[in-house]
Protein backbone atom coordinates (compact mmCIF):
# COMPACT_ATOMS: atom_id res chain seq x y z
CA UNK A 1 0.00 0.00 0.00
CA UNK A 2 1.74 3.30 -1.20
CA UNK A 3 1.76 5.86 2.05
CA UNK A 4 0.40 8.70 0.05
CA UNK A 5 -2.67 6.46 0.14
CA UNK A 6 -5.73 8.92 1.76
CA UNK A 7 -6.71 5.69 4.22
CA UNK A 8 -3.62 4.51 4.71
CA UNK A 9 -2.54 8.11 6.22
CA UNK A 10 -5.94 8.39 8.34
CA UNK A 11 -4.89 4.48 9.77
CA UNK A 12 -1.66 5.81 10.27
CA UNK A 13 -2.57 9.05 12.42
CA UNK A 14 -5.00 7.36 14.41
CA UNK A 15 -2.44 4.67 15.08
CA UNK A 16 0.26 6.51 15.94
CA UNK A 17 -1.83 8.91 18.22
CA UNK A 18 -2.99 5.66 20.41
CA UNK A 19 0.25 4.10 20.74
CA UNK A 20 1.78 7.61 21.81
CA UNK A 21 -1.46 7.99 24.70
CA UNK A 22 -1.06 7.89 28.43
CA UNK A 23 -3.16 9.04 30.10
CA UNK A 24 -5.95 8.55 26.72
CA UNK A 25 -5.54 4.99 27.52
CA UNK A 26 -6.92 5.05 30.84
CA UNK A 27 -9.92 7.50 29.74
CA UNK A 28 -10.64 5.17 26.87
CA UNK A 29 -10.99 1.90 29.12
CA UNK A 30 -13.48 4.07 31.41
CA UNK A 31 -15.49 4.68 28.43
CA UNK A 32 -15.59 1.30 27.43
CA UNK A 33 -16.20 -0.30 31.17
CA UNK A 34 -19.40 2.61 31.05
CA UNK A 35 -20.56 1.97 28.28
CA UNK A 36 -20.71 -1.77 28.43
CA UNK A 37 -22.35 -1.76 32.16
CA UNK A 38 -25.11 0.79 30.21
CA UNK A 39 -26.07 -0.92 27.41
CA UNK A 40 -25.43 -4.86 28.51
CA UNK A 41 -26.31 -4.71 32.13
CA UNK A 42 -28.58 -1.76 32.80
CA UNK A 43 -30.78 -1.83 29.30
CA UNK A 44 -31.96 -5.16 29.95
CA UNK A 45 -33.25 -4.60 33.40
CA UNK A 46 -33.84 -1.15 33.09
CA UNK A 47 -35.54 -0.78 29.72
CA UNK A 48 -37.77 -3.53 28.45
CA UNK A 49 -38.90 -3.83 24.53
CA UNK A 50 -42.50 -3.08 25.30
CA UNK A 51 -43.97 -2.82 22.01
CA UNK A 52 -41.91 -6.26 21.66
CA UNK A 53 -43.99 -7.84 24.73
CA UNK A 54 -47.38 -6.40 24.07
CA UNK A 55 -47.66 -6.22 20.08
CA UNK A 56 -48.18 -8.94 17.62
CA UNK A 57 -45.83 -9.46 15.40
CA UNK A 58 -46.40 -7.28 12.16
CA UNK A 59 -48.55 -4.95 14.13
CA UNK A 60 -45.95 -2.76 16.02
CA UNK A 61 -46.88 0.37 14.23
CA UNK A 62 -50.46 0.12 14.94
CA UNK A 63 -49.90 -0.73 18.25
CA UNK A 64 -47.75 2.62 18.69
CA UNK A 65 -50.32 4.74 17.34
CA UNK A 66 -53.31 3.41 19.38
CA UNK A 67 -51.14 3.79 22.42
CA UNK A 68 -50.13 7.24 21.43
CA UNK A 69 -53.54 8.73 20.78
CA UNK A 70 -55.19 6.57 24.28
CA UNK A 71 -53.00 8.00 26.34
CA UNK A 72 -54.40 10.87 28.88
Amino acid sequence: MKKTNFFYRVYDLYYEGFKNMTLGKTLWAVIIVKLIIMFFILKPFFFPNHIKQHAEKGNESSFVATEMLNRE
